[in-house]
């Protein structure tokens, strides 16, 4: 709509938010009067400006635009666009059959490869009614989906230091990301897009070595965190400028449906791991993090990468858990040889990612290809949070607020 009134008024913003002014050589259209007038066109009085943040822009995390109305530096609105990396998984999912759906599920959330490919098959396995599976099997899941989410994670907190200004915490925490990565090459031949959770099984079984190498890991990582949060976490600046900003009330976000670290910041205390038990997580013990408003009001931006962190030591937890107690066994005898489930079948399946609930929905038509799949993103509903946790805060602010909800558009644009 914007930029139909501006070009007809000739004046419009490019796609970095800047003002074009489109005057003949004989036109003595001043800046100022421009921009007022463009404002004013599009319904927004006195000196309210609207600009772009993106699609190509570094602290949108993503092709992602974010529609600005900014009085001064003050926030007034904010409107998401997707799109822009618009994939058509779901579409792409019906003319495939189902196992060879599972390389396109590494792609919705790239930073989470593991737990996209384990709740697409979970998804799978419930419309097959497929409901033992070897210990192994179950147990190389659990550790596959927990060192991807230390690794998600690390990301998100490198990077939202990185909103802040902090080039130090960034480079630690991808530091430690490739070492994990390492493993999972080691373990499925990939480094980010992995197929390896298949339904019924695994790809591959584990490398012989593959145990003591995680387990050192973990002993290298753990005081790495400890120094992590002696930089980051406790540090005066970054609290100035997160503890105070984005807040996002407990009903605010359960009205949208947010979920993973984004409700869970503003205290509430929902885990599907612990809620709703799958696979065997109810073998294990771990705690589930809750924004604390230990600087400022729970549900701040500090509260949601604050229970980052703290997930984190809680995957470590139940990796150390799941290494120590995986059985021997074979990892491919659960595997079906033909997935061809009954005409009209459906099935539903959610599942903890890092970002929140991954949930697929499957219709069967009888054949080996899926009738219909659709795949509910959390990042797709959290992205709906942005305009509410920043209007009335500064520009500024707004970089801290879209780092916080730690949202990757992959999984957006799906």
């Amino acid at each position: 709509m914007f930029n139909n009134i501006f070009k007809k008024q000739r004046y419009y913003f490019d796609s970095e938010g800047l003002l074009v002014v489109d005057m003949a050589p004989s036109s003595a259209v001043h800046y100022q009067e421009a921009v007022k007038a463009a404002t004013q066109d599009a319904g927004f009085a006195g000196e309210d400006m609207v600009i772009n943040f993106g699609p190509q822009h570094p602290s949108t995390h993503g092709v992602l635009r974010l529609e600005v109305v900014l009085e001064g530096e003050l926030v007034k609105k904010v409107t998401p666009h997707l799109g822009y990396l618009h994939r058509n998984f779901e579409k792409h999912a019906e003319h495939i059959p189902y196992n060879e759906i599972v390389p396109y599920t590494d792609r919705l959330d790239y930073l989470a490869a593991m737990n996209m490919n384990w709740g697409y098959v979970l998804a799978v396995e419930k419309l097959l009614g497929l409901t033992e599976l070897p210990e192994r099997v179950e147990y190389i899941r659990v550790i596959c989906a927990e060192f991807n989410r230390i690794a998600s994670h690390l990301m998100a907190i490198g990077t939202f230091g990185l909103d802040a200004g902090a080039i130090t915490p960034f480079l630690w925490a991808f530091r430690d990301r490739e070492k994990i990565l390492d493993l999972f090459e080691w373990l499925s031949g990939a480094r980010m897009l992995y197929n390896y959770i298949w339904v019924g099984g695994v790809a591959r079984d584990l490398p012989d070595g593959w145990v003591e190498k995680a387990r050192e890991f973990l002993d290298y990582f753990e005081p790495m965190m400890v120094e992590f949060n002696k930089l980051l976490t406790h540090n005066h600046i970054f609290i100035e400028r997160t503890a105070h900003v984005g807040i996002l009330p407990a009903d605010v976000a359960i009205n949208y449906a947010a979920t993973g670290p984004v409700l869970r910041g503003s205290g509430v205390k929902w885990d599907l791991r612990r809620d709703e038990p799958y696979s065997i997580y109810d073998r294990f013990e771990f705690d589930i993090p809750v924004g604390e408003g230990m600087y400022g009001p729970v549900g701040s931006a500090f509260d949601r990468y604050w229970v980052r962190i703290r997930e984190i030591e809680e995957s470590v937890k139940i990796l150390r858990q799941a290494l120590d107690q995986i059985p021997e066994g074979d990892v491919f005898e659960a595997i079906p040889r033909k997935i061809r489930p009954p005409a009209g079948k459906e099935a539903y399946f959610r599942s903890e990612a890092p970002r929140g609930e991954i949930g697929f929905y499957i219709r069967s038509n009888g054949s080996d290809i899926p009738d219909r799949v659709k795949c509910r993103s959390s990042c797709f509903v959290n992205i709906s949070l942005i305009d509410e946790i920043s209007r009335g805060q500064l520009v500024a602010d707004l970089i801290i607020n879209i780092g916080s909800i730690d949202i990757v558009l992959g999984e957006v644009d799906r």
